[in-house]
């Protein structure tokens, strides 16, 4: 695999920020990982976290060395995620349970696999062009679905920003999962939170990772973006990856070439720990349960730091 992949955060105008992303990747497989911690309910940072640290270290258990069944995978693991921020309320005997809205992509074999639970979007761009994009679990989106709201309302109607779907809420979330997309050499897939764009229109995030490398592009689109919603600003987040396949597009200093990884190698941003598990087709609850064992001792160190600051 050949790709450059460029991520950044910004706090914005909150007193803290609850956007986590990340990726890892193998030398046939990678993982685009965003989450945005639900403001509106407690710690939604962690949530955040927890989903990171449980997706990411799955995929790490998982990819020997690509995802066999990546549309299972995707759904088992948002659905482990969901488990484990549960599990973190009751060992931390909150009052309720911190959510976050979650956007993953699994990229391998020159196609894309994504899914979502809420409104932290992903789009995948061709030459200036978005082919697809996630529709956000919103009640603005229900109604305009429905037809009984005009899409011209998207960002100004009353119930924009209520959501019906995350992880952690009371119920199973619903994961949405996408077509199997083939890549092309300089296709683009964007992870983003609300932040950003529900600032920049879709056709402004388009241009400028056309005219731009990511490594540029992404700062630029989070300082337009903060620099237009000012002291309001949420916290802004984005990680978008260019696919260059096994062709070379330019001699970049930031392309991450994969062929020369040795199998059972990992290389990731995500801070969750690797646990040597036999590698399997698909999860069932007793894959689930000894990968999230791995898991919790690093939530609980996260979860020790944070209460600290």
């Amino acid at each position: 695999m050949r790709f450059s992949v460029y991520q950044e955060s910004h706090i914005g105008g909150r007193k803290n920020n609850q956007d986590r992303m990340g990726y890892s990747f193998t030398r046939d497989a990678l993982l685009l990982l965003l989450a945005d911690g639900m403001g509106g309910h407690i710690q939604g940072e962690m949530a955040a976290t927890i989903a990171l640290q449980t997706i990411g270290s799955l995929f790490q258990q998982n990819a020997n060395p690509y995802i066999k069944k990546p549309e299972k995978f995707l759904e088992d693991s948002f659905f482990a995620a969901h488990r484990e921020i549960h599990r973190y309320r009751a060992v931390n005997n909150l009052p309720e349970t911190p959510r976050t809205t979650i956007v993953a992509c699994i990229v391998q074999h020159n196609s894309a696999y994504w899914a979502h639970c809420g409104d932290s979007r992903l789009y995948w761009m061709r030459q200036g062009q978005i082919l697809a994009r996630t529709r956000d679990h919103s009640r603005i989106e229900t109604l305009i679905a429905q037809g009984k709201v005009a899409p011209s309302e998207r960002d100004t109607h009353p119930d924009r920003n209520k959501l019906f779907n995350c992880l952690g809420a009371p119920n199973m979330p619903i994961v949405e999962l996408s077509r199997r997309a083939s890549l092309q050499p300089g296709d683009v897939m964007l992870l983003c939170s609300d932040g950003l764009w529900s600032v920049l229109p879709d056709h402004v995030l388009a241009q400028s990772l056309h005219m731009n490398t990511v490594v540029r592009a992404v700062p630029e689109l989070l300082a337009t973006a903060t620099g237009i919603a000012g002291k309001t600003s949420d916290n802004v987040t984005a990680l978008a990856m260019m696919w260059e396949g096994t062709s070379v597009l330019q001699d970049s200093p930031s392309t991450i070439t994969t062929h020369t990884l040795p199998v059972g190698s990992v290389t990731t941003t995500i801070q969750a720990p690797r646990a040597d598990l036999e590698p399997a087709d698909a999860f069932d609850e007793s894959d689930i349960e000894k990968a999230i064992e791995e898991i919790r001792e690093a939530i609980e160190k996260t979860a020790r730091v944070t209460s600290k600051n």
